[in-house]
């Protein structure tokens, strides 16, 4: 006669994991509710800023002042970014909290990286070049729709961070594993977000269109 495995010791009762993974579905839910909400202001923040793109007043275009080399490498780290935290996913498939807790570790100094970078480009205009958030309208509507997104990754940076910390606590539970699908999915967003803004804001920028 068989007897009946127990249940792993994960810090949960035997009945609370139907629980915790109904409640990782509906955090699911939710957040692609919120996404919804944030693809919607970034959409209002694009449109305002392909609005004043040309108002420049007596500051320089974009094709004068963006450096895309900077902004290409900026762009790189971020998008090796987004592949990291799929091997964190992945990682977290198999059960493997360490190789999980180290590709979110990459995924968080890339993204340092890529802020670093951010700021360091911000800095150059306004100290270098003198150009301040209120120097054109265009200026304004650029740091503004870049800043925001730089905002969003300082805080994708700062969960990932608190979500390492739970895993050194709690380990690899129903109750931890969907905040991190629903972080990697969030920072997914936050990768795609970028790439518009290098394309609509930079590319075409630096190309004049």
């Amino acid at each position: 006669m068989t007897t009946p495995h127990a249940p792993k010791a994960t810090g949960a009762l035997p009945h609370e994991p139907d629980k915790a993974t109904l409640e990782g579905r509906n955090k699911i839910l939710a957040f692609w509710l919120f996404l919804g909400g944030e693809a919607v202001l970034f959409g209002t923040l694009f449109a305002t800023f392909l609005t004043l793109r040309n108002q420049v007043a007596d500051g320089p275009s974009a094709s004068e002042l963006f450096s895309l080399p900077m902004t290409a490498a900026a762009t790189f780290i971020l998008l090796v970014s987004s592949l990291t935290s799929v091997f964190a996913i992945q990682a977290m498939h198999r059960g493997n909290k360490e190789s999980l807790m180290g590709w979110l570790s990459v995924t968080v100094l890339l993204g340092l990286a890529f802020l670093i970078l951010e700021i360091y480009e911000f800095s150059v205009y306004m100290i270098h070049d003198d150009y301040s958030m209120t120097t054109s309208a265009f200026s304004s509507a650029f740091y503004t729709l870049v800043g925001f997104h730089g905002a969003h990754v300082l805080f994708g940076i700062l969960w990932i961070g608190i979500l390492i910390g739970q895993l050194l606590k709690k380990g690899l539970t129903v109750v931890t594993a969907p905040k991190i699908y629903v972080s990697a999915m969030y920072w997914h967003f936050i990768d795609v977000v970028w790439v518009f803004i290098f394309t609509v804001v930079y590319l075409l920028g630096k190309a004049g269109v």
